[in-house]
């Protein structure tokens, strides 16, 4: 009994030196010292023993079980400061190397380009103003000249709020263009009006590279005494000079815009192929950016403007379009698709 003793603690101490981390230590010290350890099992096994033999094994085994635990307990704390040792070299800090560089957020490209728009139409003396995303038809189609069962309707498809008023109407939709806040705004403030109106709008349509249920527009309105189809020009053409380069080339030509009479598209001469022909304008050399015209003047009268007196032009253009035509981006969906490869080129 005593040479097994002596042999299993040779055994269990050349183990307990050769062990480098905690899991292997906890390991031997369910091999030797838990319930069913080798050390356990010559614990119990010395009452099989002669009764003259159990005292001398029974003090060797407890000898050797003190032994045991004090080495054990030795190893663990010494294995538990070389892991603290490793873990604090590995996050110590070398206070003379360069910082490491950390990732700044970006605007979305949608928001720069409405900033950068805004800041060029308010330093031509225009004001920024806001409306409601959820509108009543009377704002979004009567006051603009668009009177139920006309034709123009269809050019937007409406999103209808689920809301019945007293005469089984459904007034409420959410706003196809940002052109109600023209309305709400002349009904509050008498000429002269400069104002942008950006913002978000919302059609009924199916989602595909040049289409989204919801993207941003920004419309602008002028009214004063005098106000003549050049303002119009001028003011735009500056806008494009600014945005995509001192040397654009602009062209009018006329379109039907139901709010606006005379109606014109704008279009820039290509800033890719400089008018010759490219993927970006279709091969014709021209890109239309934006509708625009002279307010017409029934709705000039809707909100108490006399036409006879004043005069006035807007204009309205789709916010994503433009870094679509000056990055030559060719799906809409990207700027809403929370793409990092996309979103980190801006």
């Amino acid at each position: 009994m005593l040479e097994a003793l002596e042999d299993l603690k040779s055994r269990a101490l050349n183990e307990l030196e050769s062990l480098n981390d905690l899991k292997e230590l906890d390991a031997w010290r369910v091999k030797y010292l838990g319930r069913k350890g080798s050390l356990t099992q010559k614990l119990k096994s010395i009452s099989e023993l002669p009764v003259e033999q159990r005292p001398e094994a029974g003090a060797a085994a407890n000898r050797m079980k003190s032994l045991l635990e004090e080495s054990f307990t030795g190893k663990q704390e010494a294995l538990k400061k070389s892991d603290l040792e490793k873990r604090l070299e590995e996050s110590r800090i070398d206070v003379t190397l360069p910082g490491r560089p950390i990732r700044m957020g970006r605007l979305h490209p949608a928001t720069r380009i409405l900033r950068e728009t805004s800041s060029i139409f308010t330093s031509m003396g225009f004001e920024v103003v806001e409306g409601p995303e959820v509108e009543t038809d009377y704002y979004n189609f009567e006051a603009l000249n668009i009177p139920p069962g006309h034709p123009a309707r269809d050019m937007w498809d409406t999103l209808w709020v689920d809301y019945t008023n007293e005469k089984g109407e459904r007034p409420m939709l959410m706003r196809t263009h940002t052109s109600p806040m023209q309305i709400r705004f002349m009904e509050q403030h008498e000429p002269p009006v400069r104002v942008i109106m950006p913002g978000k709008v919302y059609r009924y349509e199916a989602i595909d590279a040049t289409h989204e249920s919801m993207f941003y527009q920004i419309e602008g309105l002028a009214v004063d005494k005098g106000i003549t189809m050049a303002d119009l020009k001028g003011t735009l053409y500056e806008f494009a000079r600014r945005l995509f380069g001192e040397d654009r080339r602009v062209r009018f030509r006329c379109d039907y815009f139901p709010f606006v009479e005379p109606g014109v598209e704008m279009a820039i001469d290509c800033f890719i192929c400089k008018g010759k022909g490219c993927r970006v304008c279709k091969n014709e050399g021209w890109i239309e950016i934006l509708g625009a015209g002279m307010v017409h003047p029934d709705v000039l009268r809707r909100v108490n403007c006399d036409p006879e007196i004043y005069t006035g032009f807007a204009f309205g253009m789709g916010l994503e379009r433009i870094p679509m035509l000056k990055y030559g981006i060719d799906d809409i969906r990207l700027f809403y698709s929370n793409d990092l490869r996309f979103l980190e080129q801006f």
